[in-house]
């Protein structure tokens, strides 16, 4: 039996792979999509429920690359201030909470800024705990991201490195928590001012011209990768030979697809961890909803962040309607909880929060998401090399979120797979 010979393959068809993909059609090579999914999209892929329209989890464009803008404005797109908000007990708060504090009562604000005033003048260490307590001093980091960290990376901070932060946290300045707790009229801070997405169609409209122009097979895992021949067999039999290969595969399973392997490369791959993400998604029967997305700091709300389909564009909820989607993460490629339980800890933040009750809902629906975000611990950065190293030696071109392992949005992940390709 003979076996196709393509010149560029590339395994995984989300945001990454289309990337690569576009790249080999304007150098003019031929290049095939292969897609373990029934449809295309990857973590920008969505799914409809009676007229109601969810991504798999929170997606807005902020991109300010030509290169991506070029792709994303192909498609009509409405605006959004860059507005959340933060739920704490029994009231809400402006995002960031730490420029924020006016709603607090007086003699909490007096406490966390007297620990702010106190925070320690040197770094305790080079973990993300101690760049917590350096920022925000204890008060103020214990309240709020250290608890957050616990339910967004289901990792406790001490655990975690730094080189992830960049511009997503705040810095801490006196003058805008002092402003912040003194005045509910507070600029926003957010690193970005507006977000961008689809009037129609989710998220993935963005790339559905991608999609569209690339030649993408559907149903097809790989199972083996034989790097000595370049081959590639497919859990449904097929087998293909290729001449550059691009993957967007987490690398703990990239490395575990090759025959052989050095026994460091393995153990280093195995180190790598990712967070994996139930979704709860909420259809409400009436205009309910007006945040774009929250955050949520109380221990007894399993989920840690949410965001409203319904007002990042109304061709996502039937006419009158709204919607939400909940975002909870467990630690690795399983979850910690059952769908019962979720949807019945769900419905318990509807009531707390005063969003909904049980009249309100149309459908919860759930669903699991097997990779969510790379989880930065202390030592990720030398497994990650150690790994990626062993890629291009295996002359495997990796790129995407998880085949770069780093915390790429989805812009960053387009052109991690426009770049790979050489």
């Amino acid at each position: 039996m003979s076996v196709e010979t393509i010149e560029v393959v590339i395994i995984g068809g989300g945001i990454a792979g289309l990337g690569a993909a576009l790249k080999a059609r304007e150098s003019g090579q031929h290049a095939v999509i292969f897609e373990a999914r029934p449809a295309a999209g990857g973590l920008l892929d969505n799914f409809v429920i009676d007229g109601y329209r969810f991504d798999h989890a929170v997606h807005l464009s902020f991109a300010s690359e030509e290169k991506v803008r070029a792709i994303f404005d192909r498609t009509p797109y409405l605006t959004h201030p860059a507005d959340s908000n933060c739920f704490d007990q029994d009231r809400w708060l402006k995002h960031p909470v730490q420029n924020n504090l006016y709603p607090l009562p007086a003699d909490d604000k007096v406490q966390l800024i007297k620990s702010f005033l106190a925070r320690p003048e040197e770094l305790g260490g080079t973990d993300y705990e101690s760049w917590l307590r350096h920022q925000y001093g204890n008060g103020i980091a214990e309240r709020y991201p250290i608890r957050y960290t616990q339910k967004y990376w289901a990792t406790p901070a001490a655990q975690l490195s730094t080189t992830w932060i960049g511009n997503r946290m705040r810095r801490a300045e006196l003058d805008e928590i002092l402003f912040g707790a003194l005045s509910a009229q507070t600029p926003n801070t957010y690193y970005t001012k507006e977000m961008r997405y689809p009037e129609k169609g989710g998220y993935k409209a963005f790339i559905q011209p991608l999609i569209d122009d690339s030649e993408v097979r559907l149903g097809h895992k790989a199972v083996h990768i034989d790097g000595e021949r370049k081959e590639i067999t497919f859990e449904n039999g097929h087998k293909v030979a290729y001449q550059k290969l691009v993957s967007t595969l987490p690398l703990p399973v990239l490395a575990k697809l090759f025959g052989a392997v050095p026994d460091a490369v393995l153990q280093a791959a195995g180190t790598l961890a990712a967070t994996s993400i139930d979704l709860i998604s909420v259809a409400f029967n009436k205009p309910l909803v007006k945040d774009l997305w929250f955050y949520i700091y109380d221990d007894d709300i399993l989920a840690s962040r949410a965001y409203s389909p319904s007002v990042k564009s109304p061709d996502n909820v039937p006419a009158g309607c709204s919607s939400l989607q909940f975002e909870i993460y467990s630690r690795g490629t399983s979850s910690r909880f059952d769908a019962q339980q979720l949807k019945e800890n769900t419905l318990y933040a509807l009531k707390k929060m005063q969003i909904a009750d049980e009249d309100d809902i149309v459908f919860m629906d759930h669903r699991f998401l097997q990779y969510g975000n790379v989880i930065f611990d202390a030592d990720m950065e030398a497994n990650r090399k150690v790994v990626l190293d062993w890629a291009c030696q295996a002359g495997v071109m990796s790129c995407g979120r998880f085949g770069e392992w780093d915390y790429l949005w989805s812009n960053q992940s387009f052109l991690s797979g426009y770049n790979a390709l050489t």
